[in-house]
């Protein structure tokens, strides 16, 4: 009996030592046991946030611990106070980084990256559309940071045991090393299963997707690094003789009924803010929504699958590629990248046929680096906010009807023949600005964001109608080639229900989203010449080719193609995506929809073939802009 109860005494101690011992230990690592589990569930919680139709935790959880796990590694090297400090940075930093990518894919339905984060300055003067998107729940990424603020004041009275140097090295390899094996494997499997997507980063979305945040901003960081390096090497004369044969190939359109038959004429451009195909010939509460383009479209010539391509630079982005035939950056807006570029721009061009060629934009001038990016392009003035009388303000700034009244006062003093580029502003993202939309009743929708958008687009529509009815009471419409066409998407993905239920689309797929991508585009020509609709499937990309036919102009280093004598082209999205007009592939879940049936289709080898020519695509036109090929190209032509 005494035997047993001294044998049930040293156990009792033992346990208690031994619990102790455990007690002290997670004390003593507390900190890393906090880390582990607050990051891991936050990069989740963006990763469901991006995608949430799709459950993919069994692949993205093994990225996000490893990722974590490295952040971890570089941690425990130090002391243990350090240690505790350093992973709470870590934690405002990833925290500060996922609000910041949730903000940024809330409205540009994308990731931010280094790329984004160079054009600050140019977006920062959006703070309507910034603040309108950032929402208290954003900010619950911080309720730990608050929460762990006296947690830690008080851990850090609590002694801990400190390890010697070599072993926290130990440690440090022990946790590195399969974290980072874990994490190439995955980045890897990518690279295998999506070739050259790690590299161009044109679907930054599917890459958060499988590989986490974490993940996708280290790349990114390394990809910037290796550009940097890459760019500046030269490229070799066989990659860039095939570029050069490919921008040559695409620029040789076969002549057509329209070539050289508008050459002389004064040509007019207008870019509309946030236009989007769906309101066209649609009605709400019985309403015409447009009913003035509506009407100018029956009098031209209309291209109803005509898509916009943007990028980040999104407004920006659509200039770029109706003006210059180049697809946007990989990252970034290529109005800031590549301002310093050489072109052989549509405005260029004109200058060289004897046209005054001219902006015209109420917003203010270094807006989108606008006042550089214009000089690049060679058009000989730009009309921005200072040139214009601030009379009346509509969202963000001039109004529409104002800034279209005074324009066409400057058109009529331009001397011919010109060519006028003209943007628009009032129906900008978030339509929150109502001032003389009038009694526009949207019925159910009021008070939704689409709702809001279809006011703003009415108003819009209302001043556009205006302005082009003066264009031809005027006279001026009679010696004048009109095109008009939206820049890019005007609901965001996050507010997307909205619109198929206005579309009355049930259980939309990723094809019913791209088909809603479409923007209205017509060319309105004197005495209402060739009018009608034109079905082909096209893009902003192709509208310099089509303009530099019609007036006779170089059709020289374009992607595009001419819409006149063209036909089964290929559309090609800077993620990547792509449609020939029967077949629409969806990048970020590598699927093929059957544009007639709506049904998803296996790859065939012809299908591979045109995926793998549409990055192809995309990278002559990124290396072509990279290197400023356009400025060797173009010097040893007049040589």
């Amino acid at each position: 009996m005494k035997n047993l109860l001294k044998n049930l005494k040293n156990l009792l101690i033992t346990n208690t030592y031994l619990l102790r011992k455990l007690k002290n230990l997670l004390l003593d690592n507390l900190d890393i046991l906090l880390f582990l589990i607050i990051i891991p569930i936050k990069l989740i919680k963006f990763d469901r946030l991006i995608y949430p139709e799709y459950t993919h935790y069994k692949l993205i959880i093994k990225p996000i611990m490893s990722s974590t796990v490295c952040l971890l590694s570089i941690a425990v090297i130090f002391k243990s106070k350090i240690r505790t400090r350093l992973l709470y940075i870590f934690d405002i930093l990833i925290s500060i980084l996922i609000i910041a990518d949730t903000v940024y894919f809330s409205y540009f339905k994308d990731i931010i990256s280094i790329g984004v984060l160079k054009n600050g300055v140019m977006l920062g003067g959006v703070k309507s559309s910034v603040t309108s998107l950032i929402t208290l729940s954003d900010f619950l990424y911080f309720v730990d940071v608050l929460i762990l603020i006296p947690i830690l004041f008080i851990y850090k009275k609590h002694k801990r045991n400190e390890l010697k140097l070599a072993f926290r090295a130990s440690l440090f390899l022990i946790l590195l090393i399969p974290a980072g094996y874990i994490n190439g494997k995955a980045i890897y499997n990518m690279s295998v299963s999506q070739p050259n997507l790690l590299q161009t980063m044109y679907n930054k979305v599917y890459i958060d997707k499988f590989l986490g945040t974490l993940d996708f901003h280290v790349l990114d960081l390394y990809n910037v690094t290796q550009n940097k390096i890459s760019n500046s090497k030269k490229l070799s004369s066989k990659t860039e003789n095939n570029i050069r044969n490919a921008l040559n190939k695409n620029s040789s359109n076969a002549p057509s009924v329209m070539t050289g038959r508008y050459k002389g004429k004064n040509l007019i451009i207008i870019q509309v803010e946030a236009l989007q195909q769906f309101v066209i010939n649609s009605k709400v509460e019985n309403q015409e929504i447009t009913p003035n383009l509506n009407r100018w479209i029956n009098k031209s010539l209309y291209f109803n699958n005509y898509f916009y391509q943007v990028s980040s630079g999104n407004t920006s982005d659509a200039e770029f590629l109706s003006n210059n035939s180049f697809y946007p950056a990989s990252s970034g807006a290529a109005y800031y990248l590549y301002a310093g570029n050489t072109y052989s721009s549509l405005a260029k061009e004109m200058n060289d046929n004897n046209y005054y060629t001219a902006v015209l934009h109420g917003y203010k001038e270094g807006f989108w680096n606008r006042n550089v990016m214009y000089k690049a392009q060679k058009f000989k003035d730009f009309f921005g906010e200072k040139s214009f009388n601030l009379n009346e303000t509509v969202g963000l700034g001039l109004s529409d009807k104002s800034f279209l009244r005074q324009s066409l006062t400057k058109l009529k003093s331009f001397s011919e023949p010109y060519y006028s580029f003209v943007i628009t502003l009032s129906s900008h993202y978030p339509y929150d600005d109502t001032t003389g939309y009038g009694d526009f009743n949207v019925g159910s929708y009021d008070g939704t964001l689409l709702g809001d958008y279809l006011k703003g687009i009415h108003y819009t529509d209302a001043q556009l109608g205006e302005f082009l009815d003066n264009l031809e009471k005027s006279g001026i419409m009679d010696n004048s080639v009109v095109v008009l066409y939206g820049d890019h998407y005007a609901i965001p993905k996050d507010k997307i229900n909205d619109l198929y239920d206005f579309q009355n689309i049930k259980n939309p797929t990723d094809l019913d989203w791209y088909q809603l991508q479409k923007v209205p585009m017509f060319i309105h020509f004197p005495k209402d010449d060739n009018k009608g609709v034109n079905n082909e499937y096209s893009g902003q990309i192709d509208l310099y080719p089509t303009i530099a036919n019609m007036f006779g102009l170089p059709q020289n280093y374009m992607l595009g193609t001419d819409l006149f004598s063209t036909k089964n082209r290929m559309v090609i999205f800077r993620n990547g995506s792509f449609t020939d007009g029967n077949v629409f592939y969806v990048s970020w879940t590598n699927t093929y929809y059957d544009i007639k049936t709506g049904n998803t289709i296996a790859e065939s080898p012809k299908l591979k073939k045109e995926k793998d020519n549409a990055l192809v695509q995309l990278q002559y036109s990124d290396n072509t802009l990279n290197h400023n090929l356009l400025k060797k190209f173009t010097s040893k032509k007049k040589k």
